[in-house]
């Protein structure tokens, strides 16, 4: 499968990239835990059907030594025992902010609690940050069907 589009040949996707790319840099950088990142944006690709990003950020955590046991049920962390109630809070604002359409009101307030009952104030703004971010990068590689299976782990750090 070759994508419809390649960003980095792109002179105009290259001037958006280059202010897109650095800003997901910095959400490596953010006070969320590195495994809690990963596991997020990792669901947000699920739910999005984003094979690119499913295939980055799984081998991105298991380079970080996250255990293909966590990794594998991520898509069913509800019925899943190896998530801690603050990865799973954040695995549920995930799903709430991406699912926006299907949730109605987008985030309930019960969702929100619960994640800002394991996060403070720069952790949530982290979060929100992360879960929309996953989402634009989601649809720009669905939109032109980049295809999986070839990332390197670290390959954009």
């Amino acid at each position: 499968m070759d994508a419809r589009l390649n960003y980095f040949a792109s002179p105009f996707a290259g001037k958006i990239l280059k202010h897109v790319m650095p800003a997901g840099k910095a959400l490596k950088e953010s006070p969320v835990p590195g495994e809690t990142q990963e596991l997020v944006a990792l669901r947000v690709s699920q739910i999005n059907g984003c094979a690119f990003c499913v295939d980055m950020h799984t081998k991105d955590a298991a380079a970080a030594g996250e255990s293909a046991v966590r990794l594998n049920l991520v898509a069913a962390w509800r019925e899943a025992t190896v998530f801690t109630e603050a990865e799973r809070a954040a695995l549920e604002l995930a799903e709430q902010g991406t699912r926006t359409a299907d949730a109605g009101g987008g985030v309930c307030d019960e969702v929100w609690r619960r994640a800002a009952k394991h996060y403070d104030e720069e952790q949530l703004a982290a979060l929100v940050v992360l879960i929309s971010f996953m989402n634009m990068a989601n649809r720009l590689n669905i939109i032109t069907r980049q295809p999986a299976g070839d990332y390197v782990a670290g390959q954009f750090h």
